[in-house]
């Protein structure tokens, strides 16, 4: 009997023990594995919150991306769009926000939202790029007529000037001239005169020179003479010179037919003369064409 109830005693306390050893190591297990468990929540968590943030910085670039799309575009119905397109991206940014790291299904929509919003800038962007494109093609082809125009206008420009000048040369070149001009004071008698007192009339003689450029035909011919204190003797008439209207002595037509022509013209006296010296100044087509001097004595 005693043998039996210390081997029934034995065996519960090996079972005892076994039970003890059990629980031990369960309870060793079920903490392991909720550290474990734990572990993997942070993990997931962190996972989770990292992946809500990179949204929320691809929403926020969107939107900047948007403003410089803005920036470059003139088109009022493209502007508008940018504007709608990129309120909608900021108000899914305020949704993500809003939105906990741990809430699986709102993230999983606003990502899904975030790829659409990235697929429609893309478009915008290549739209404005091709605007962009097409607008420098539009300014290149508007500088280069521009510069053909005034590379144009430069050459008329210069053949104007360049027609100005050989005008001018010509003008100048076909000017007449008078050489060899002589005052003769004479008497009534055609005889000349040695006193101021005799002198009748003046007989003012040149010769226009040969000039195969000037123009041929009937030419008026204007002579100023003048006394001592440049008085005008004889003046009869008028001719215009350097945009003015000066007095003339006498004038005369002649046909010049681009040959050397003798010419005399009479300035007839009709008042006092004094002495000194006289001076003759010959005009034609607007121009001085030449002068003479000669001294009476009293």
């Amino acid at each position: 009997m005693e043998k039996k109830t210390k081997a029934l005693i034995i065996g519960l306390s090996v079972a005892c023990a076994l039970l003890v050893v059990g629980l031990i190591g369960f309870f060793i297990y079920q903490h392991n594995y909720q550290k474990k468990q734990a572990e993997q929540n942070a993990s997931l968590e962190q996972l989770a919150a990292l992946d809500k943030q990179e949204m929320e910085n691809e929403y926020a670039q969107f939107a900047l991306q948007y403003d410089e799309l803005k920036n470059s575009v003139k088109n009022d119905s493209l502007l508008t769009q940018l504007e709608k397109e990129q309120k909608r991206a900021e108000d899914l940014l305020q949704e993500l926000r809003s939105v906990k790291s741990n809430d699986a299904r709102e993230i999983a929509r606003l990502k899904r939202e975030l790829a659409t919003v990235r697929q429609v800038l893309r478009t915008y962007i290549r739209q404005v790029d091709s605007l962009q494109r097409l607008n420098q093609t539009h300014t290149n082809e508007r500088d280069a007529a521009r510069a053909q125009y005034n590379e144009a206008t430069m050459q008329i420009s210069g053949l104007n000037a360049e027609k100005q000048s050989l005008s001018e040369k010509v003008a100048v070149a076909a000017q007449l001239d008078a050489t060899g001009i002589s005052i003769s004071p004479l008497k009534k008698n055609g005889k000349a005169a040695k006193k101021t007192k005799d002198i009748n009339r003046f007989a003012i003689s040149f010769s226009i020179t040969r000039n195969v450029t000037a123009q041929t035909g009937n030419r008026t011919i204007y002579v100023r003479l003048t006394k001592p204190g440049n008085e005008v003797v004889n003046a009869s008439g008028s001719f215009n010179y350097e945009n003015r209207s000066l007095t003339c002595s006498a004038q005369k037509t002649i046909e010049y037919t681009g040959q050397e022509t003798r010419v005399t013209v009479y300035v007839p006296v009709n008042e006092y003369l004094s002495a000194g010296t006289y001076n003759a100044y010959i005009f034609t087509d607007g121009q001085m064409i030449g002068s003479g001097s000669m001294s009476m004595k009293k």
